[in-house]
């Protein structure tokens, strides 16, 4: 079977997988008696399946010319054209959306970034729901494995600044064991799905002893691991499982700061001490001060109106503060439900910048998490820190081995092309949103969305929710590329840009 597979070129491979998984939504859909729904997922899925039996049969065992190039094109057609199939059954189940809003809801799953043309609660069935959720799911599987097959090998993705690249799926290519990117994502895939489902399971699991229902314990659970944020009831803030259930997701949460949280010992990676990890350290000083600055800053406003209301409510703020710092931080974009009684306590804003900077940093290398990553952030620093040294004591020689040589000065020089093209990417998709008729300050938040895979920034950045809804179609376009090109990061589209590439 993996031999057989492994023939198929890699978007031919997750458009079968993608008709198989629609089976799923139909099965539920026939047991609620949403007999018009589960038509729309079976019959889609039918097709799908069709379709692919006779790409299969054309395109197996076709010769790969640029071995680089066909993997980087390859998951950039996964992004950009596979959401084309997986609108298909919820624009024929919802029958009274666009083709334009079931393709950006799938491209917003399916790039894990949880922004959604639908209001929650009541707007999709549960099998619609469950549908949206198991993309973001595969598609977070879809990073994993294409951050250990694809990305480590050619440097990208965070491992540039890593001395060390590539973890053992990753040294397999570069002894030319696998070929193609369909056999090095299978490759992966195979060691990631183990921990990837396991740890989803037992989210999904602990949700439903703390009491939340079956496809709302579901649905987070999938979403957490992928750090999507879609909710079928408006976010974690609502469920069931109240407090209990925001610590049990803020564990999980855990795994999308970095890769050795899931991956020591399995992909080659170093057993070193885990707290170590300069991306885990590095994640707990940012959330922490995060956390004191939004506490004191609520703090300081409900001193000013009298309403403290005693150390429990401040306990409560704090909580909500580091709770949603954390989850803005990997990208997943849930708030606590004291988070919102915080800001009720204070009667300020949200402070959406704050918010905006957590999402832009992001999570750990080679997980589910968007933004610039935390191991790019960390190498800056200590290129500044040296930097300071050398200004305090010019003749300094800078120690801590080859590791933190390669860190400040390789590491920290990428790291700051990659924030610069950020900033570029930022500017130019701010520009065609306000082309498309968007405010200035709504576009600057929907392209910091976008570009960091943190759809929740729409609802909790502005001061009222932005309606992604009532944008224009060539808006929501601009969203969606933006969704890509923020998924598979600026450097790669602009290796594929680059007419010496095509060319080599």
């Amino acid at each position: 079977m993996h031999a057989a597979l492994s023939r198929l070129p890699l978007i031919v491979l997750l458009a079968g997988l993608s008709g198989l998984a629609m089976l799923g939504p139909a099965i539920i859909a026939l047991r609620a008696d949403e007999h018009y729904s589960a038509r729309a997922f079976f019959y889609s899925g039918l097709l799908v399946l069709i379709v692919v039996a006779m790409l299969a049969v054309v395109t197996r065992d076709r010769p790969v010319r640029h071995l680089v190039r066909s993997q980087l094109l390859s998951l950039l057609a996964a992004f950009l054209l596979l959401p084309a199939l997986l609108a298909l059954p919820l624009f024929e189940s919802m029958r009274d959306t666009s083709f334009t809003n079931a393709y950006f809801e799938m491209v917003s799953a399916i790039t894990t970034t949880g922004a959604s043309v639908y209001s929650s609660g009541g707007r999709l069935s549960a099998a619609e729901e469950l549908w949206r959720a198991m993309v973001a799911w595969g598609g977070g599987l879809i990073m994993w494995s294409a951050a250990v097959a694809l990305f480590a090998p050619m440097g990208l993705g965070g491992y540039e600044v890593a001395l060390k690249k590539g973890p053992a799926v990753g040294l397999a290519v570069q002894k030319g064991q696998l070929r193609t990117a369909t056999e090095r994502m299978l490759s992966a895939a195979y060691a990631l799905l183990p921990i990837y489902g396991g740890l989803t399971l037992c989210l999904f699991i602990s949700l439903l002893i703390a009491g939340d229902r079956t496809l709302v314990a579901a649905i987070h659970a999938m979403c957490t691991l992928a750090t999507a944020g879609f909710s079928p009831i408006g976010g974690v803030e609502n469920s069931a499982s109240g407090r209990a259930g925001e610590v049990i997701v803020a564990c999980f949460l855990i795994f999308a700061l970095s890769r050795r949280t899931f991956s020591q010992g399995v992909l080659g990676e170093s057993t070193r001490d885990i707290r170590e990890d300069p991306e885990l350290r590095l994640a707990l000083t940012i959330i922490v001060f995060a956390a004191a600055a939004l506490f004191m800053r609520h703090f300081m406003a409900a001193v000013q109106i009298d309403e403290v209301g005693g150390v429990l409510a401040g306990l409560r703020a704090l909580w909500g503060t580091a709770f949603t710092a954390l989850s803005f931080l990997t990208t997943t974009g849930f708030a606590s439900a004291d988070w919102v009684t915080a800001r009720s306590w204070s009667g300020i804003e949200a402070p959406g910048l704050l918010l905006m900077g957590l999402a832009l940093i992001g999570g750990g290398v080679a997980t589910t998490a968007g933004g610039v990553k935390l191991l790019r952030v960390y190498s800056l620093l200590k290129h500044g820190e040296r930097e300071i040294g050398r200004l305090v004591f010019p003749s300094s020689v800078g120690g801590a081995g080859r590791f933190a040589r390669h860190v400040r000065r390789e590491g920290a020089f990428i790291s700051w092309i990659v924030f610069m093209l950020l900033a570029v990417s930022i500017a130019g998709i701010m520009l065609a949103l306000s082309a498309a008729g968007v405010s200035f300050e709504d576009a600057l938040i929907l392209s910091t969305a976008s570009l960091s895979n943190t759809g929740p920034l729409a609802q909790y950045a502005a001061a009222d929710p932005i309606q992604i809804a009532a944008l224009e179609t060539p808006a929501k376009y601009v969203m969606a590329l933006a969704m890509v090109i923020g998924r598979l990061e600026t450097l790669v589209i602009v290796a594929l840009l680059n007419p010496a590439f095509w060319r080599s």
